[in-house]
């Protein structure tokens, strides 16, 4: 399943029954965050726990991505779950880093990586 909107493309895969891994290419920002959260809620929806994000196709990222992660991260912490964030481009990194997401949110280099974080 993909979704384009406004220049975002998220494609959604389920690595593990628990567990989906998400890619967002694009620009994350005020304009195309809807695409997300709706896929977001979808599959908090269906009971996944684990929301691995790849977003290595991410340049430019604003507060309303970042508010998304910190959402799906407070939604699947009461469940056991978590939130991956895997390979952030060196901009969205320095952003993430500096408003503190980071330090919530973990950063991982691979898909692998954010699976065995998940276990």
């Amino acid at each position: 399943m993909s979704d384009t909107q406004n220049s975002l493309s998220v494609r959604v895969e389920l690595p593990r029954e628990d567990a989906v891994l998400l890619t967002v290419e694009g620009d994350l920002d005020s304009a195309t965050a809807v695409a997300l959260q709706r896929h977001l809620t979808e599959q908090l929806r269906l009971g996944r726990r684990h929301f691995l994000l790849d977003i290595a196709g991410v340049p430019f990222m604003d507060s309303s991505g970042m508010n998304i992660i910190l959402r799906v991260y407070k939604e699947v912490r009461d469940c056991a779950g978590g939130v991956y964030v895997i390979s952030p481009t060196p901009a969205v990194r320095r952003i993430l880093d500096l408003t503190g997401v980071s330090l919530t949110v973990p950063m991982l280099d691979s898909v692998d990586e954010a699976l065995a974080a998940a276990s």
